[in-house]
């Protein structure tokens, strides 16, 4: 069995999400329900984990599940984080660029240096992409990072002149990361749904989902704030598979 919960996952997170996923398989656990006792961390969490015919609960990002993994897991809810001017559930990326870059609006980065986390990531990638090129603008991939933060940091380090954030990373990273000192806020991309809470093939969604509910009612007041979660909700997998793909980074032109 897995359980993994690395989306948000650094910084005063790591206690956090260590509780809530106790509370989660005592939860499990009491209506007869299988659990690891500890969350998997690592290159584990991500792809191996949410593969994982034996996956009992993880979190992804919209682009995987809508591109690779929607009909080969179960999905059983959306978490919300609170994003202030979106519904529950949904989610948006912040444009960040360095605090002494005299560029002020989206438009001023046409041509400019992109950093992103990897090419499957919906906020980092797929969401900024897209607004760009719907404004006739250009962010020629330049650093793939690996990581939102270290994303921040190549653009912070002067590797990159832009990159996007979803805006729970940037507000954690805000309270746990230095480097956002040095960085400032460009613009907004529109809301899409937020990062699933998935289960492997043929699992029970409504005891999961219930289960996940329970807990994050459970868990104090402090962890919650660390997580900025709120609750948890069910978006329609319409939704998900109706948000629009950018290119691949290698089809992105390159300045000559």
């Amino acid at each position: 069995m897995i359980a993994s919960l690395a989306m948000y996952d650094f910084g005063p997170a790591v206690a956090a999400n260590d509780h809530l996923w106790t509370l989660i398989r005592d939860g499990l656990r009491a209506q007869g329900h299988p659990a690891p006792d500890a969350l998997t961390r690592g290159e584990a969490a991500y792809w191996p984990a949410w593969q994982a015919p034996d996956l009992v609960l993880s979190q992804t990002c919209g682009y995987p599940f809508r591109a690779r993994l929607h009909d080969k897991v179960t999905y059983v809810g959306t978490p919300d984080y609170g994003i202030e001017g979106v519904r529950p559930g949904h989610y948006r990326s912040v444009f960040i660029a360095r605090k002494d870059d005299p560029r002020q609006t989206l438009a001023d980065f046409d041509g400019a240096r992109f950093a992103f986390n990897e090419d499957l990531s919906q906020s980092g990638w797929a969401a900024p992409q897209y607004h760009a090129i719907a404004r006739g603008l250009r962010l020629h991939p330049t650093v793939r990072s690996g990581g939102h933060r270290l994303s921040a940091r190549a653009v912070a380090e002067g590797r990159a002149d832009i990159a996007a954030l979803d805006l729970n990373t940037f507000a954690l990273m805000s309270e746990a990361d230095p480097v956002v000192a040095n960085l400032k806020q460009i613009e907004l991309t529109e809301p899409t749904p937020g990062l699933p809470f998935i289960a492997g093939p043929g699992a029970d969604a409504d005891l999961l989902f219930d289960v996940i509910a329970q807990a994050i009612a459970a868990l104090p007041a402090e962890h919650r704030a660390a997580l900025r979660l709120k609750g948890i909700t069910r978006i329609p997998l319409a939704a998900y598979l109706a948000v629009p793909n950018p290119p691949a980074p290698e089809l992105i032109a390159q300045p000559a």
